[in-house]
């Protein structure tokens, strides 16, 4: 009851400050499943095309709101919940933690080098080259003794081979965690979708302050592929930026209005970017209707 009641409060609100005139230029108001989808130049288009819609088709659509400006404050939040009926969508997706590259491996010291004798050093001599004289001895007989001391002993064995140093064993690097999927900022809309309710989006995915929207992203594209049924019907949201410009937070009254164009769909075999340029222009058609 507190909700009805809000929003006949916020309908007198907006039309008193806005007159909030609804024109069906292209198709007529049916309580049909649709996808609305308008220019984006204030926070405020979101009530300004609830509030243009009649009573019939307020309750059957459901306006998308930016999760980070209309669900800020318990106040903002349980109006587009409670009042507006809103689906929620993130405007930018948190990306995962980055993931810490693995440590490198400390670098190994070289073994030391075995240490190089200095070489011998030979000093000149001076003295005279003399001639050598060959001195021969007579072997000397060797007696009993030491004839009886010498034994016959075997060969010493040889030396053991080098033993390899151990070999080093590098550290493994810590396996990194999977990321987790990003979210799908569409699914909410899906979702909505799946339960038969009509939509209201703003392709442009941000307010602009050019006077003509900007190039469209993918999202309505992908819903209209998912969901061929349903109507796509383009509109065209005036003046509404100068009754509450970027930035600002109090309202200022003037006369603005929302057209409603013809319907349109994807046609058989159309790319992505052609269609969403036929229906920016379609968006901008609607402006000197």
């Amino acid at each position: 009851m507190l909700a009805k009641l809000t929003g006949w409060l916020l309908l007198g609100i907006v039309r008193l400050l806005t007159g909030a005139q609804a024109r069906w230029y292209g198709c007529p108001p049916k309580a049909e499943q649709r996808i609305y989808f308008a220019n984006h130049q204030s926070h405020a288009d979101l009530v300004m095309i609830w509030a243009a819609l009649p009573e019939e088709l307020r309750s059957i659509t459901r306006p998308i709101a930016a999760r980070d400006y209309w669900a800020n404050t318990p106040v903002k939040r349980w109006i587009t919940t409670e009042v507006f009926n809103a689906v929620y969508v993130e405007r930018a997706a948190t990306g995962a933690a980055p993931v810490a590259p693995p440590p490198e491996a400390p670098p190994q010291a070289p073994p030391p080098a075995a240490p190089i004798a200095p070489a011998e050093r030979i000093e000149p001599s001076m003295e005279p080259l003399l001639p050598i004289e060959t001195v021969v001895h007579a072997p000397a007989a060797e007696g009993p003794q030491e004839i009886q001391g010498q034994l016959d002993l075997p060969a010493p064995p040889p030396p053991p081979p080098p033993v390899a140093p151990p070999p080093v064993i590098e550290p493994e690097a810590p396996v990194a965690a999977p990321e987790p999927p990003a979210a799908d900022p569409l699914a909410p809309l899906i979702d909505a979708l799946r339960s038969g309710d009509s939509i209201i989006i703003f392709p442009e995915g941000t307010r602009g302050h050019t006077g003509e929207p900007q190039k469209f992203k993918s999202g309505l594209y992908a819903l209209a592929t998912m969901f061929p049924d349903v109507v796509l019907v383009p509109a065209w949201i005036d003046n509404v930026q100068r009754v509450m410009p970027k930035g600002e937070i109090v309202p200022v009254p003037i006369l603005c209005s929302v057209t409603f164009g013809a319907p349109i769909r994807v046609e058989d075999g159309e790319e992505r970017r052609p269609f969403l340029d036929r229906a920016r222009a379609a968006v901008i058609a609607l402006r000197d209707v």
